[in-house]
C-alpha cells in the first residue's frame, strides 16, 4: 500500500514537471512582440483587476454593512419605543392602583345606597377616568373585581367573572402581583357594551393581580391596554424603508406585523420566518436566507419582559443586484481596456522590433558564413547600441581569424619545438641515469647519490602538468635540493621535518617551498654572515581551517631594518618595486627578496588576498617564513575541503 501510494506521487510529481516542461517550451517558442504585449498588458491589466477587485469589494462589503447597519438602528429604535411604552402603562396602572377613593370602593365590604353610588361617578370615578385616559396611546383601563359589594362602573370597574374564561387568568394570579404582559386579539369583555359593534383590535396588555390590605387575599386583577399599532409604533409605522419591515412573534407563534407592505408581495412573513432561528438572546443577531428567488436579512433579537421575538425583516435583492450591475460593468471596462492596450502595444513595439528583425537578418548570413554583412541599425537607444556592438563583433570576428590562422603556424612549430624539448629531456635522463651506473660501479656512492637527487629535481621541475602538488611531493624536492646543498657544503646542512600524516596531503603550490629553502641556505651559509653549520627545519600545522607550514633556518638572522624592507617589499606596487630594487646594494641582486616576492604572489593570485608568507627573524638567532595556505586535502587530482 504504501509503495503504491509513493507511486502515485512520484507520478503526480512527473506529471507536473512534463507539465510546466511544456508550458516553458511553448512560451519559449512565442515570438518576442507577443511576450512583449502579454507582459505589457499584464503589467498594466492585473494592478488594475486587483485594485478593481478590492474597490469593488470594499464597495460590496459597505453597501452590506451600512444596510445591516441602518436596520439594525431600526430594531434598537423600536425596541427604545417598546420600553418607553412598558414603562407608561405601568406608570398609568400603579397610578390607578394608588388613588384611595377608588382603593376603598373596590375594598368596600358593605352594600352602598344609591346617593353614595351617584356621588362617588360624579366626583370620584370621572375625575379617575379623566387623569387615567389623559394619554391618547392608553386604549383602556380596567380593574377586574370580585367584591360581591362593588358595582360595575363601564367601561373601568367590571365584575371579575367577565375575565375567568380568559387563557391568561389563572397565569396572572400565580404572578402573585407581579406584572404580566399578554398579547391578545379579543374585547370579548365589552361583548355586552352599547358603545357599538364588536371590532377585534390586537392589544398589548398589562395585568397584574390586586389584593386586600392583609396582601393575601385576591381582590382583583389590574389590565392596561395600548393598542397594538401605538405599542409597536415602527413596526406598523409607513416610514419604514419599503425594502425592510419589522414584525413581533408572541409567545403563541403568532405573528404580527404589516401584512400589506412591500416586502410580503412575493413571500409571506411565515415562509420568511422558517428561515430565521430565533434564539431567547437579547443581544441582536443576524441571519440571511433566500425565499422565492428573492435574498433576505433578518435581524432578530428577544424582549424577556414580553415574552416576544422582534425581527426586523430586509430584502436586499436590490442591492446585490446593484453590485452585480456594477460588477458586470467593471468587467466590461477591463476587457475594453485589455482590447485597447494591445492593439497600441502591438502598433508602438512593431515599430520598435523592426531594427531587431534587421539584425536577426544580418545574424542570419553571418551564420551561413558571411562575415563582411552590413548592419545599417543606427540611434543612440539600445537598439542601435546593440547595433553597434554587433558591428564591432563581426569586425573581432575576422580580426580573430586571421589571428587563428596565424596561431595554428605558430602552433605547429610550437608542437616540434615540443617534440625537440621531450628528447632533449630523455637524453638528460638517461645520460644522468648512466653517469650513476659509472659511479656505483666505480664505487662512488656520494656522486651516485648525488645523480639520483639531481635527476629528481630534474623530473619534478621539468614535469609540470599542473601547479598544485602534495605538501608530500614538495618536501621530497627539497630533500633532493639538501642532498645535492650537502654535496657543496661537506654534509654540514641539516633538514628536520615536523610535518603530522594529515597535513602531507595538503595542497600547495608546486615550487613554493623550494625558493624558501634555497634563501634560507643561501644566506645563511654564503656571505659574511654565514655560519659553519646551518640547520632548516619545515614544520606544519593544522589552525582554523588554515594550514601554517613554517621554514625556520639556524643562521645569523636579518638585521632589523632589513627585515622591515624585505617585508615591504612582497606586496609592494610592481613599479615601487623595481625602483627600490636598483638601489639597493648598488643594483646588486643579493638581498632582493624577489624570491620570496614572487612565492607571495602566486599565493596571493591562487587563494586570496588573506594568504601569503610573512617573514620574521632575530638577528644572531634565527630566520623564519611562515607561509599561510588554507586547508585543503589533494586526493586523486582534485582539492577538497577540509571540514
Amino acid at each position: 500500500m504504501y509503495h503504491h501510494e509513493a507511486g502515485c506521487e512520484g507520478g503526480v510529481a512527473r506529471a507536473g514537471r512534463q507539465l510546466t516542461a511544456t508550458v516553458r517550451d511553448y512560451a519559449g517558442s512565442l515570438p518576442l512582440q507577443v511576450k512583449l504585449i502579454a507582459s505589457f498588458v499584464l503589467i498594466i491589466i492585473v494592478p488594475v483587476v486587483l485594485f478593481a477587485w478590492y474597490t469593488l469589494h470594499g464597495v460590496s462589503d459597505y453597501s452590506i454593512r451600512e444596510l445591516t447597519k441602518k436596520n439594525e438602528s431600526i430594531l434598537d429604535i423600536e425596541k427604545t419605543n417598546i420600553r418607553n411604552n412598558m414603562e407608561l402603562m405601568e406608570w398609568t396602572g400603579q397610578m390607578a392602583l394608588s388613588n384611595r377613593e377608588m382603593v376603598d370602593y373596590l375594598q368596600t365590604q358593605e352594600d352602598l345606597d344609591t346617593a353614595w353610588l351617584l356621588e362617588f361617578k360624579t366626583k370620584t370615578f370621572s375625575m379617575f377616568q379623566n387623569f387615567l385616559f389623559n394619554n391618547p396611546r392608553i386604549a383602556n383601563i380596567r380593574l377586574f373585581n370580585n367584591n360581591p359589594y362593588v358595582h360595575e362602573f363601564w367601561p373601568v370597574i367590571l365584575n371579575e367573572s367577565r375575565i375567568k374564561n380568559k387563557y391568561w387568568y389563572d397565569t396572572v394570579k400565580q404572578q402573585k402581583g407581579m406584572v404580566w404582559w399578554e398579547l391578545q386579539n379579543d374585547r370579548s369583555v365589552l361583548s355586552n357594551s352599547t358603545a357599538g359593534p364588536f371590532v377585534e383590535i390586537p392589544y398589548v396588555s398589562l395585568l397584574r393581580e390586586f389584593k386586600y390590605p392583609d396582601d393575601t387575599t385576591h381582590n382583583g386583577i389590574l389590565e392596561v391596554s395600548m393598542e397594538l399599532e401605538n405599542f409597536f409604533n415602527k413596526t406598523f409605522g409607513s416610514v419604514q424603508d419599503p425594502t425592510s419591515r419589522l414584525l413581533v412573534v408572541g409567545r403563541n407563534g403568532i405573528v404580527y406585523t404589516d401584512r400589506g407592505a412591500p416586502i410580503y408581495e412575493s413571500n409571506t412573513a411565515e415562509s420568511l420566518l422558517r428561515h430565521v432561528k430565533l434564539t431567547n438572546s437579547e443581544a441582536n443577531a443576524i441571519s440571511a436566507f433566500s425565499e422565492g428567488g428573492q435574498s433576505y436579512l433578518a435581524i432578530h433579537t428577544y424582549v424577556p419582559m414580553l415574552d416576544i421575538h422582534l425581527v426586523n425583516l430586509v430584502n436586499r435583492t436590490d442591492t446585490l443586484a446593484d453590485i452585480q450591475r456594477t460588477r458586470g460593468n467593471l468587467v466590461i471596462m477591463i476587457v475594453v481596456l485589455v482590447a485597447v492596450l494591445s492593439l497600441l502595444s502591438y502598433f508602438m513595439q512593431s515599430i520598435i522590433l523592426k531594427r531587431l528583425r534587421v539584425l536577426r537578418d544580418s545574424m542570419k548570413k553571418v551564420r551561413r558564413g558571411d562575415f563582411h554583412v552590413d548592419v545599417p541599425v543606427t540611434g543612440n537607444d539600445e537598439v542601435g547600441e546593440l547595433g553597434h556592438h554587433y558591428r564591432q563583433l563581426l569586425k573581432k570576428i575576422n580580426e580573430l581569424i586571421v589571428d587563428q590562422v596565424n596561431r595554428q603556424a605558430a602552433s605547429k612549430e610550437a608542437e616540434l619545438r615540443s617534440l625537440k624539448n621531450q628528447i632533449d629531456s630523455h637524453f638528460l635522463y638517461n645520460t644522468l641515469e648512466n653517469l650513476k651506473m659509472l659511479a656505483e660501479i666505480e664505487g662512488q656512492y656520494t656522486i651516485s647519490d648525488s645523480l639520483t637527487s639531481l635527476g629528481g629535481m630534474m623530473r619534478y621541475s621539468l614535469q609540470w602538468t599542473k601547479g598544485h602538488v602534495r605538501l608530500r611531493d614538495e618536501i621530497q624536492h627539497i630533500q633532493n635540493y639538501m642532498a645535492i646543498m650537502n654535496v657543496r657544503y661537506d654534509g654540514r646542512l641539516e633538514l628536520k621535518l615536523d610535518i603530522p600524516p594529515e597535513c602531507m596531503d595538503q595542497e600547495v603550490l608546486k615550487m613554493s617551498l623550494q625558493p624558501i629553502v634555497e634563501n634560507a641556505v643561501k644566506h645563511g651559509m654564503d656571505g659574511e654572515s654565514g655560519t659553519s653549520r646551518l640547520t632548516v627545519t619545515v614544520s606544519a600545522a593544522i589552525r582554523m581551517n588554515e594550514c601554517i607550514i613554517e621554514v625556520t633556518d639556524s643562521g645569523a638572522g636579518i638585521p632589523e631594518e632589513k627585515l622591515r624592507m624585505l617585508s615591504g617589499m612582497l606586496r609592494m606596487e610592481e613599479a615601487d618595486y623595481q625602483e627600490l630594487r636598483s638601489r639597493v646594494q648598488g643594483g646588486r641582486r643579493e638581498g632582493s627578496g624577489i624570491g620570496l616576492r614572487n612565492v607571495d604572489h602566486r599565493l596571493v593570485m591562487s587563494y586570496g588576498r588573506e594568504y601569503g608568507i610573512r617573514i620574521e627573524s632575530i638577528e644572531g638567532s634565527f630566520t623564519k617564513v611562515v607561509m599561510t595556505l588554507p586547508q585543503l586535502i589533494l586526493t586523486r587530482g582534485e582539492n577538497i575541503a577540509d571540514a
